[in-house]
């Protein structure tokens, strides 16, 4: 069994945003993994999540409901509750401003590098041994980084993401 979190927040005000391309991930991946008949969120670790499968192991897919500063806590209540190892169990899909829009970097741990939601996840689960799946959506600019993270795409940006979701 695999569970792989998508981060981001919770709203539809936050639908789309640069912020939510690990929710985006998390729905490309329902798509292809879960039974259309099975395919309702469970309202489940502070979190929605839906069961899928793929070359017969099964995955967990779950959404943090917590926004992206307390993700941790959907986090390791799923890892405790399942009894995995977070690092052979987890992946965590979730975005990445130092990284050129539509890149895709995996890691079998490493640092938060800045990301609230990455230190969350470190801190509840008491360790950065697990790994995650950085998306990349460009740096901000002269932009707010908050404002930055919480808008969405631009028109140039917004093949780049849809092939690194893909």
């Amino acid at each position: 069994m695999k569970l792989i979190v998508g981060l981001g927040n919770p709203g539809l005000e936050y639908d789309r945003t640069r912020h939510n391309v690990g929710f985006e991930a998390i729905d490309r991946i329902a798509r292809r993994t879960v039974d259309p008949a099975r395919a309702i969120a469970k309202s489940r670790f502070s979190g929605s999540l839906l069961e899928g499968e793929t070359g017969g192991e099964k995955l967990l897919l779950l959404k943090p409901l917590t926004y992206m500063n307390r993700s941790g806590q959907a986090v390791a209540e799923a890892i405790r509750f399942f009894k995995l190892d977070p690092t052979k169990d987890l992946l965590v899909l979730v975005d990445d401003l130092a990284l050129p829009c539509g890149t895709i970097r995996l890691r079998p741990d490493g640092s938060a590098g800045g990301h609230n939601g990455l230190a969350d996840i470190e801190q509840k689960l008491g360790s950065s041994k697990y790994p995650r799946c950085r998306i990349g959506i460009d740096l901000p600019g002269q932009i707010p980084q908050k404002d930055y993270v919480l808008g969405r795409f631009r028109p140039d940006q917004q093949p780049l993401v849809e092939s690194a979701l893909e």
